[in-house]
Order: C-alpha cells, then sequence, then structure tokens
C-alpha cells in the first residue's frame, strides 16, 4: 500500500518533501507525490468564501476508485463542513481519501508574525491525525497523542506527532504497519 500527497492548490511545495517523509515515518510506508489536475471550483462556496472538504474528499476518490492506496490532497485553500465554521481537514473513517488545509494553521491568520516551522509543524501533525482516520483510528483521548482532536491552531502545537501506544498498536493489529 502507497500513501499519495495531492497538492490542491497548495501554495507552499517547498513543505512537501518534510511531509511526505514524517507520513511515512509515522505509518512504515512509501509516500508518493501525485501530479493530477482536480478542478475545486464547484467546491467553493461564495457566501462562506471557503471550500466544502467533503466535496472535496469526494473528488480525490474519483481518482483511484480501485487501487489499494491512501490519498491526502493538501491545499491552502480555507475548508469548512456545513456544520462548523471551518476544518483543518477531513478524512473518511477507515477509507481511503483525506483532505488537509495549512489555512488555519498559519500564524499571520491571528494577527502573530508569521512563523514557517510552526506552520510545518502544524500541517505534519494534521496530516498524520487525517491519515491516522482513514486506518481506522478515531479522536484519542491522550492530549499528547497527535490523534488527539484541535479546535484551535494552537492545540496542535501542544500535540506529539506520534501516535500513542494505544493507537500505536490499534495501527500495528489493523493494519500490520
Amino acid at each position: 500500500m502507497n500513501i499519495y500527497l495531492l497538492p490542491l492548490r497548495f501554495p507552499d511545495n517547498h513543505l512537501l518533501p518534510d511531509l511526505a517523509s514524517s507520513i511515512s515515518h509515522a505509518f512504515n510506508l512509501t509516500v508518493l507525490l501525485l501530479e493530477k489536475p482536480l478542478s475545486l471550483k464547484e467546491g467553493y462556496d461564495p457566501v462562506r468564501n471557503q471550500y466544502n472538504s467533503t466535496w472535496i474528499l469526494a473528488q480525490i476518490l474519483k481518482l483511484f476508485p480501485e487501487e489499494n492506496c491512501k490519498i491526502l490532497g493538501i491545499t491552502g485553500l480555507d475548508l469548512y463542513v456545513p456544520v462548523l465554521t471551518f476544518v483543518f481537514g477531513e478524512a473518511q473513517l477507515d477509507g481511503k481519501a483525506a483532505v488537509v488545509s495549512s489555512f488555519r494553521l498559519r500564524d499571520e491568520l491571528y494577527g502573530l508574525p508569521k512563523n514557517a516551522e510552526k506552520l510545518k509543524d502544524r500541517l505534519e501533525k494534521e496530516a498524520i491525525h487525517e491519515l491516522g482516520h482513514t486506518f481506522g483510528l478515531i479522536h484519542c483521548h491522550d492530549p499528547n497523542c497527535v490523534m488527539f482532536t484541535s479546535t484551535y491552531a494552537e492545540e496542535i502545537d501542544f500535540k506529539f506527532i506520534e501516535l500513542c501506544p494505544v493507537c500505536s498498536e490499534f495501527l500495528k493489529k489493523s493494519f500490520h504497519l
């Protein structure tokens, strides 16, 4: 099984090599960059000025309907699901596709100075978190685990990039990773 990274209007392509390395380390799988055009125009909500992450997941799934893989869309766009103001990402639980956005992971969005290292760390943690869902992992109760839920960008900073022992054991038993 491979994990594919699919940049979708992602302005920080220089982050992709480190992101791929962190994901590969977390899941012990090969991570490949996927260059496929995907129009996101229909997923845009002009009233909210955001993109529907569930719609994006559906489009990602059309790229690889049969292959045994995981696909992570990576974007710089602001994402939402209808019941929430925004999301950092979304994934199919025990499925194939996930999407993560760097938009709300940036300190400058909150009036703070730009911090490239913090953006990189947050993006890696959220990417691993969303991919964890595709492997069947749910939100963890351990605040240090990467699978712990985060509502605010600052909360991501307190999590480790690794899975806790419980989540790690689940992954090993379920997928032999």
